[in-house]
């Protein structure tokens, strides 16, 4: 698995610049089509100047930002669309590590609060006569 920097085909030039180089996703390809996709990429670390072992020099071209949007093919493999050296900017000393630890932190954070959403009921202070039983094959419930 590769993740590769996109752009979408409608922010490319006719020449192959990108135009908006804060509009540039992550994205996973499989077969010609968008599998994965992330957020738009940090400019602290993909256009800054004073960290240039991640700038961002060319993206792979999508029709959309979606999922299973066809990427931009030619007999030769991915047309790239290159960025504009003018787009790159000096943002300063950037922590590579920090930043990718405290996202991984906060994908935690994300995961644990899908996982502790679910109400506990305590069910002695349930006083209802009515018991509920789940039809699984019609998805719906019966009360007896």
């Amino acid at each position: 698995m590769k993740i590769r920097h996109c752009v979408e085909k409608s922010n490319v030039e006719n020449s192959l610049l990108v135009r908006d180089p804060l509009k540039i996703r992550h994205a996973i390809v499989k077969f010609g089509r968008i599998s994965s996709l992330s957020g738009l990429i940090d400019p602290k670390s993909h256009l800054n100047l004073d960290y240039p072992l991640h700038l961002v020099k060319n993206c792979i071209i999508s029709e959309k930002f979606e999922l299973d949007s066809t990427i931009e093919i030619s007999n030769g493999g991915f047309i790239f669309a290159i960025v504009n050296p003018n787009s790159y900017q000096h943002y300063g000393k950037y922590d590579y590590t920090q930043n990718l630890q405290n996202m991984i932190e906060s994908v935690k954070k994300l995961r644990n609060m899908d996982v502790n959403t679910t109400t506990t009921i305590d069910e002695h202070k349930i006083k209802s006569s009515y018991t509920c039983t789940p039809d699984k094959v019609n998805n719906t419930a019966k009360i007896d």
